[in-house]
């Protein structure tokens, strides 16, 4: 399963850029970390590689971004751990030592898939209700009503779900 196509079904309303973590791309995704409220690193856990430049991405971000950014650090590829080639334990404590949320999933089985995207927003929800984005201003990643009907208020935290944006 893509992670694309898994969100491209659902009822929320999130918008995801995934443009890959290819180093050609690292221009173009530093004008993307502008203006966004949380972000995805995902490395391969396969992959040794993809790891080591978790660093170089995550200092990207930092600089590019709002400071309060929530950031996940996702190990994918869960489904392979017989061709393991970075343990749990490296990717947790590169999340710890960096103040990254983490879990590791599989794209190809979904595990974990869907947590990834709601563990981060929740984050960016408790954030918005503790005040720490300033909501009336849009380069904080946030949108105010974005997809809602008028009337419905998200301010005693609930989130408004409907189904205009993708279904």
């Amino acid at each position: 399963m893509d992670w694309i196509k898994y969100f491209k079904n659902t009822s929320w309303k999130l918008e995801f850029i995934v443009p890959a973590g290819q180093e050609s791309f690292r221009s173009i995704t530093r004008s993307y970390y502008r203006g966004a409220a949380g972000a995805l690193l995902v490395y391969d856990i396969t992959r040794r590689e993809t790891f080591n430049h978790l660093a170089g991405w995550l200092e990207d971000a930092r600089q590019h971004a709002n400071p309060n950014m929530t950031i996940m650090l996702v190990g994918n590829k869960s489904d392979l751990s017989h061709r393991r080639a970075v343990s749990r334990e490296e990717g947790e404590q590169f999340a710890k030592e960096n103040d990254l949320l983490f879990l590791e999933a599989s794209a190809r089985t979904s595990q974990n898939v869907e947590e990834a995207f709601l563990k981060t927003a929740e984050k960016i929800l408790q954030k918005i209700q503790e005040g720490v984005f300033d909501v009336s201003n849009e380069s904080s990643g946030i949108k105010v009503g974005y997809g809602r009907p008028q009337g419905t208020g998200a301010r005693d935290g609930t989130v408004a779900q409907s189904g205009g944006c993708c279904s």
